[in-house]
């Protein structure tokens, strides 16, 4: 589920994807020795659905391989993630982003044979550790550079300093480093276009932060998350006239002067989370009229900093988790704006029946998102209509939590996603009334009666956990045949008896990576499996499946495949091995040799 720090971090991406597009087309026909370059680079890697990424979901980007349509012959121009001139057929623009890709990218790659690229995008793969090759500084054109999440490793080339027309460079979530002060002067001094600049993670321990005073001024978003910087941050940077957000999270040494804001400070958002700071020191957050999104989690608070966050009056997002909130929490957020859209509270020592004040405040009228999560509130949820009437997400889990689920969680036509996992929630689970859910977990409750069959119409639904509960009746196979963007299903410990029908055999779940249905009365491999291409994760243990295990098991890359306490008989040579890395056939009646693996 997307929260609305991650959708304003998204949608920063696309405006600068979209709107520095060259003169772009799909139609025009690619040169020859650019279609050979592609295809060559395409063989270089292999596709492993296994490096598919979660993050690519968070914010709504379709993850699957683009190189499928990658076909010698074809007009490179259309394929999947390759846009060229519509004038010259040059290729400008690759992005193979979410693409499954698993290989290393070393220097002399076809890649860089693609001199006239003004974008790349290859977030989100697996390049196996790959050092960041120096020849990505030789792209002169390139305006758009996003290599994160992609497990590059090592230092970051001076060369990437070269790139001089850069308006977004994105490098986060790899293992890279920088060395020294110069490296990153570098960078900073030459990169004077740059509007988008994040580096989350990348190790600079031993950079002094003052080198950021010579950052462009026309940045708008800059981003510093979790890359250990030493030292004061100097607040010229809070003052650049068109910064809009401000990551700075997760440096534990890294400190702040007191801040000096004023009214006209144009600063949307900002994230000081697990930062080193004097409450003193932020008094001033309350003067950023503009700020709509702030970020504070693990770290020092007070009433007198709270009172300070009242006075924000576009203030749409506030993450106080792993906050150690004292005093009289309900007072202090009815003094919130009542523009707030999301509030996390995870981990805050909240205790006792604070959710009766929370959820009749009018200052939290509009919540779209709320995180309750991990504290130990206790009593039940409101049973009248909800105050939240645009609730899109609702987090309570692992809280002491009881009483029934509230008829209002079913009635609303926002809702996307509910955990109220890891409490003590009785009852049944009623029908939905609206198709919006996408994710569902409940697991972890006294949680008792059937599935409600309006599941079967949750045609968005991506999660389904409702292990470890009370549920009873029998479930048919067909409730699922419907739900073809469903990722995770786990029904195990339960009562539930589970039973083919007659449709069984007629559908597949395109996108089902794990499957458990432990402890469910399951009496034979579920056929609509078969031939299954995402599934990863099969656990059908403690049930009473007989016989020999089918051959199309074996034709499914699981990484793990529990068995265990059944009343198999055989198995076949073919299983299988490749890739996995667990696997259980304890306490069955099998006989004879065991296959070995190769």
């Amino acid at each position: 589920m997307m929260s609305l720090q991650k959708a304003f971090h998204f949608l920063c991406l696309v405006f600068f994807y979209l709107n520095f597009q060259p003169n772009l087309s799909s139609s025009s026909s690619c040169s020859h020795d650019q279609a050979s370059a592609l295809i060559q680079f395409k063989s270089s890697f292999t596709i492993d659905i296994l490096h598919s990424s979660a993050e690519c979901d968070d914010v709504g980007i379709k993850s699957y391989p683009k190189t499928d349509s990658w076909k010698q012959g074809t007009d490179c121009c259309s394929w999947d993630g390759v846009t060229c001139d519509n004038i010259t057929g040059r290729v400008l623009g690759l992005d193979l982003s979410c693409s499954w890709l698993h290989a290393t990218i070393p220097s002399n790659s076809s890649l860089f044979h693609l001199p006239h690229l003004q974008k790349l995008n290859l977030a989100h793969n697996n390049f196996h550790a790959s050092k960041m090759s120096s020849k990505f500084g030789e792209f002169a054109c390139l305006v758009y550079l996003n290599l994160s999440a992609s497990n590059f490793a090592g230092q970051v080339p001076s060369q990437v300093s070269h790139l001089s027309k850069l308006v977004s460079l994105d490098l986060s979530g790899n293992d890279l480093h920088i060395f020294d002060k110069h490296s990153l002067e570098g960078l900073v001094h030459n990169l004077t276009k740059v509007r988008q600049l994040v580096l989350d993670g990348i190790e600079m321990s031993s950079v002094n932060p003052d080198v950021l005073m010579n950052l462009s001024s026309s940045i708008i978003s800059l981003s510093l998350c979790g890359c250990d910087l030493q030292g004061k941050f100097p607040e010229y940077i809070f003052h650049l006239p068109n910064l809009k957000s401000l990551y700075l999270g997760d440096n534990k040494n890294l400190s702040l002067k007191l801040l000096r804001f004023n009214r006209s400070n144009s600063l949307e958002l900002l994230d000081l989370s697990a930062m080193s700071f004097s409450t003193e020191s932020v008094d001033g957050i309350g003067k950023l009229q503009s700020l709509k999104y702030l970020h504070l989690s693990k770290t020092s608070f007070s009433k007198r900093l709270f009172d300070s966050i009242g006075n924000l009056v576009s203030l749409k997002g506030l993450d106080l988790s792993s906050t150690n909130l004292t005093g009289s929490i309900p007072s202090l957020l009815g003094n919130l704006s009542s523009s707030l859209r999301s509030l996390n509270l995870v981990n805050c020592g909240l205790q006792g029946k604070l959710l009766e004040n929370i959820f009749h405040m009018p200052s939290l009228s509009r919540l779209e998102f709320l995180d309750l999560g991990l504290n130990q509130l206790k009593g039940s949820i409101p049973d009248e209509e909800s105050v939240f009437p645009n609730l899109i997400s609702l987090d309570l889990s692992s809280n002491l939590l009881n009483g029934t689920l509230p008829p209002w969680l079913f009635d609303i036509p926002s809702l996307k996603s509910i955990n109220l996992s890891y409490n003590q929630f009785s009852g049944p689970i009623k029908e939905f009334r609206y198709n919006s859910l996408e994710r569902i977990d409940l697991y972890n409750n006294k949680i008792q009666g059937p599935i409600p069959s309006s599941i079967s119409q949750l045609l968005d639904l991506t999660h389904l956990h409702l292990s470890s509960n009370n549920l009873s009746g029998v479930v048919e196979y067909g409730m699922f045949s419907k739900l073809q963007k469903l990722q995770y299903l786990d029904l195990s410990s339960n009562s539930l008896s589970l039973i083919l029908n007659g449709t069984s055999a007629d559908y597949i779940l395109p996108n089902l990576q794990i499957l458990r249905l432990s402890s469910c009365n399951v009496n034979d491999f579920p056929q609509f499996l078969k031939g299954s291409k995402s599934l990863r994760y099969l656990d059908l243990s403690n049930n009473g499946i007989c016989g020999k295990i089918p051959k199309w098991v074996g034709k499914i890359s699981f990484n793990y495949l529990n068995l265990s306490h059944n009343f198999l008989t055989d198995i076949d040579q073919q299983l299988p091995w490749k890739g996995i890395q667990f696997l259980d056939l304890s306490s069955n009646l099998i006989h004879g040799d065991l296959p070995i693996p190769p």
